[in-house]
């Protein structure tokens, strides 16, 4: 069992050796970019990244504090849908209402694989490619639509 000072080290160490990584490579528009804290320009939109022992999970969540907002945010991205999972290379896991967060409705749309391990030092290889690929390709689709996005949240 891992103890939860150990966890956070591996935590760190992870998540600093993922942004060292990622220093060099631009965003689509030719701009150097924070990948961590990916800059979107909408309010209560986020990109998310997780790792533990059971998933990693590339997210997008919509949680305005206005469920009208959140409701136009997730139609546009129904109706980019064909876009968004060609762009990803995959189709990603769509929910409306996957919880509730500080009392807002969060809608989230993911890609996750359920095959790699946080804690097996031979999948942070295979973890690092998996984001790193999800957050490029994303990028370029956020790009292209990101004005779209950012009128309608206005």
């Amino acid at each position: 069992m891992i103890s939860k000072e150990e966890l956070k080290e591996r935590n760190g160490q992870f998540w600093t050796r993922f942004q060292k990584s990622m220093r060099n490579v631009r965003s689509s528009d030719g701009r150097r970019i924070n990948w961590i804290k990916y800059p979107l320009g909408v309010s209560d939109m986020y990109v998310r990244m997780a790792t533990t022992g059971k998933y990693t999970s590339f997210a997008l969540e919509i949680q305005p504090k206005d469920d009208a907002i959140r409701d136009v945010l997730w139609e546009q991205m129904t109706e980019l849908r064909v876009v968004f999972e060609s762009e990803m290379g995959s189709s990603g896991i769509w929910t409306e209402f996957d919880r509730v967060f500080a009392g807002r409705n969060v809608s989230r749309i993911y890609w996750e694989r359920t095959d790699l391990n946080f804690y097996d030092d031979k999948d942070l290889p295979k973890i690092e490619a998996f984001l790193k690929g999800k957050l490029i390709a994303f990028d370029i689709f956020y790009q292209e639509y990101k004005e779209i996005l950012i009128t309608l949240a206005e």
